[in-house]
């Protein structure tokens, strides 16, 4: 009997002591305005193992841990990281309060640690604050947010004329692109020589190679999302830059202590500075942009109001409009293209309780493009639009500690591919009834982030579509798995492996081969199917010495019905349709990208290579046999570096260097019946000039605190002027007896050496 009490009271000591063995750790990750942090990290590090809780939609974080002394890391991008010891022995509730970075002292802000200019994830995605990238050399003087990511691994440099992205093989309808939730469709100024975003609008940048998010379909390839501030402004604000080409401005207006309004413009003014510059110019021979007219203006709204602590509401609107004019007297030519964007998003936050928040919120956006050609007696109009239409719903909650995302979004679209207008060409008149498609797509999607165990962590998602098209009759109901897996043996490595599978069901048929905006976009219809991708990738993360971060990833790519339009900017005929004239095929793409990254010290920035392979293969294009898509880049480099001299000075670099894109030309020319001919080998046969930039800048700062700043920019694009070409074209001489046939390649440039100076102000 006494054997058996004291087994007993032994069994219930252990179960005891085990079930006090695991302690519950909560509490909140606010700012020091008592806004909630949503997404900071908290990492535990113990003697033998590390535990690793996120900051719910909240703000409030809990996690169950062993016993014992632990360091505790918490981290959020734009604050100071906090760093304490604590030893955790029974249940208990920790707060902590991160102070912004930009509200610390000059030389705190220098020497800190956590000032990231670019912060990678453990997988395919990067996030960045544009206004910590100042530094990085720009036409205007500011951060130009599409430029840096082509500065990051990838993503192919695009060249002078073309403001597009290419990730990872892929053509640039590819991506998607979101403004304040809201898809963007046309995405360049000015062949991309000037920012598309007003960089003093945007909170936060999220780019995702993968698109490994189950809550962003659409598209083959990555997300980039940009996010306008959120914050409601406390004090009445100014910021902006003036600048010889260009100049912008934002303003915070203060409500009330629950509602606010940012207000932000920007305007060129190249038509009197740069035009008569490249006029002027011997050099610039063999460019295109004499007798250049061109202007743009956008400009961005967000308003907040916190109705109450569990209601916000909030509205963003975006608008640009761009105006391009060609004349030449000489060839009777009088041309003008002009395209604009339109964008709208209500959004409304219900916090239902400390770990659920549901977010509703409804969009409309709108691109069109306009093209009016007159030529002595002739005149072409060509025009486009598309229209998006949509709603989503989407709740975060946490279930045992697994913080899940569920949602259902419907988007209605209606679009013009091309509107085509002939007049007195060869006396005849051709008039094009307009094709308009209407579509429409539903999708319901979950994601959620279990912790596998102390090391294994993991990202699953699951996004399922409906599309109807052409009244019914075009319909496709597709799964869309998502998986990411996270290995962290320690707090400074991390390895990791996704697969992604993608659908799209609009399409843009790309009609030049340097960007200009008379691009359009067409539904999945009959005779037109849906595109899908899938993605294998692999990687991993390393933190070396504080200081620097390397990462190094792979990745597999299958594209499969991707489209092809073989016509260029369009075809005079009144009978054809795009089912007949697109054609349909597939593609592949595969590549290593490595980056090598420092985020302190005075001398910051980055290093990043990617060595690539994308081709295509259609039946109707070289005898169906594969093909170099056009921007299969084999190799492309880049270097970002800035350096803090002092308080008043500091400079940056960039430095790029890709191989050229490709192009078809002809392998031989001769003479049938005295008439020229040419023969053409391969598609793709042949590629141009590896590019090669240099710029630079040079920031002096007369203010600079929290509250003010007052700098001078001074930026020098393409600082050594090497001439990069954006296309060839073949100048063909014949003797006069017709027996030898010349050919001279004339590369042509957009521009060459581009300085500025802009002044940047806050107050």
């Amino acid at each position: 009997m006494k054997a058996f009490i004291l087994s007993s009271f032994l069994l219930l000591f252990c179960l005891k002591s085990q079930a006090q063995s695991k302690i519950t750790l909560k509490g909140f990750v606010k700012d020091k305005g008592q806004q909630a942090i949503v997404g900071a990290n908290l990492v535990f590090i113990s003697d033998t193992n590390s535990y690793t809780a996120v900051s719910d939609e909240a703000g409030e974080y809990a996690i169950k841990l062993p016993v014992g002394f632990y360091t505790i890391d918490i981290s959020f991008i734009g604050f100071v990281m906090q760093n304490l010891n604590n030893d955790l022995q029974i249940n208990t509730s920790l707060n902590f309060i991160l102070e912004k970075e930009s509200s610390s002292l000059k030389e705190v802000v220098i020497l800190s640690n956590s000032k990231k200019m670019l912060s990678i994830s453990s997988g395919n995605s990067l996030t960045f604050i544009p206004e910590k990238l100042t530094s990085v050399p720009s036409i205007m003087g500011v951060p130009d947010i599409i430029k840096l990511l082509q500065l990051t691994p990838g993503v192919q440099n695009s060249g002078d004329a073309n403001g597009y992205l290419y990730v990872r093989g892929s053509d640039p309808g590819h991506n998607l692109m979101l403004y304040a939730a809201t898809p963007v469709y046309g995405m360049a100024h000015l062949l991309g020589v000037f920012p598309f975003y007003n960089a003093d609008h945007v909170q936060e940048v999220q780019f995702d190679k993968s698109n490994s998010n189950a809550r962003n379909g659409g598209r083959l390839s990555a997300t980039v999302a940009v996010s306008p501030t959120n914050k409601i402004p406390t004090d009445f604000l100014v910021k902006g830059s003036l600048g010889l080409l260009a100049s912008q401005a934002t303003i915070a207006i203060p409500i009330n202590t629950k509602m606010g309004l940012y207000l932000s413009g920007r305007k060129t003014y190249i038509d009197e500075i740069i035009a008569p510059l490249f006029d002027s110019s011997e050099k610039n021979k063999n460019s295109d942009t004499k007798d250049l007219k061109y202007s743009f203006g956008d400009g961005n709204l967000t308003f907040i109001a916190a109705i109450s602590k569990k209601h916000l509401f909030t509205v963003d609107a975006f608008v640009s409009v761009d105006v391009l004019g060609i004349a030449d007297s000489n060839l009777a030519l009088n041309a003008n293209l002009k395209w604009s964007n339109m964008a709208v998003s209500p959004t409304w936050k219900y916090q239902f309780s400390k770990g659920a928040v549901m977010t509703n919120s409804v969009y409309f956006t709108q691109y069109e493009n306009n093209l009016s050609m007159e030529q002595a007696s002739a005149q072409l109009n060509i025009s486009s639009y598309v229209k998006d239409f949509g709603f989503s719903s989407a709740v975060k909650y946490t279930i045992n500690n697994i913080l899940f995302e569920t949602g259902l979004q419907y988007s209605t679209y209606e679009l013009q591919p091309q509107k085509i207008d002939v007049s007195n060409l060869s006396a005849s008149t051709i008039k094009q009834q307009p094709i308009i498609n209407k579509a429409n797509n539903l999708a319901i999607y979950t994601a959620a982030k279990p912790q596998l165990s102390n090391k294994w962590f993991a990202e699953l998602g699951l996004r399922i579509n409906y599309y109807s098209s052409n009244q019914g009759k075009t319909t496709y109901l597709r799964a869309e798995p998502r998986l990411l897996l996270n290995y962290i043996p320690h707090q400074n490595s991390s390895f990791f492996a996704s697969y992604t599978r993608q659908n799209q069901y609009l399409n843009l048929i790309t009609t030049s081969s340097v960007g200009i905006p008379t691009d359009f976009w067409i539904a999945t219809s009959d005779g037109i199917p849906a595109q899908s991708s899938n993605e294998f990738s692999v990687g991993y993360n390393q933190k070396i010495k504080k200081q620097f971060d390397f990462s190094l990833n792979t990745f597999y790519r299958t594209m499969n019905n991707l489209i092809e339009y073989p016509y260029g900017v369009t075809q005079f005929n009144e009978i054809t349709t795009f089912k007949n004239d697109v054609l349909v095929g597939k593609g592949e793409s595969y590549g290593l990208e490595w980056m090598l990254k420092k985020d302190s010290g005075k001398f910051k920035g980055w290093l990043s290579y990617t060595l690539s392979w994308s081709n295509r293969q259609f039946d109707q294009i070289n005898d169906g046999e594969r093909y170099f898509a056009k921007y299969d880049r084999r190799h492309n480099l880049a270097i970002v570096g800035t350096y803090d001299l002092n308080l008043k000075w500091n400079f940056g670099i960039t430095q790029i260097y890709s191989s050229g894109n490709r192009f078809t030309t002809p392998t031989s020319w001769y003479f049938i019946n005295n008439n020229p001919v040419k023969e053409y080998g391969k598609y793709n046969n042949a590629q141009m000039p590896n590019y090669i930039r240099t710029d630079l800048s040079v920031n002096y700062y007369f203010i600079k605190t929290r509250d003010k700043e007052s700098a001078l920019n001074f930026s020098v694009f393409n600082t050594f002027n090497i001439e990069n070409p954006i296309y060839t074209v073949l100048n063909v001489a014949i003797d006069e007896d017709k027996q030898k046939i010349e050919v001279t390649p004339e590369r042509k440039t957009l521009y060459s050496i581009l300085p500025s100076i802009s002044w940047r102000f806050k107050f």
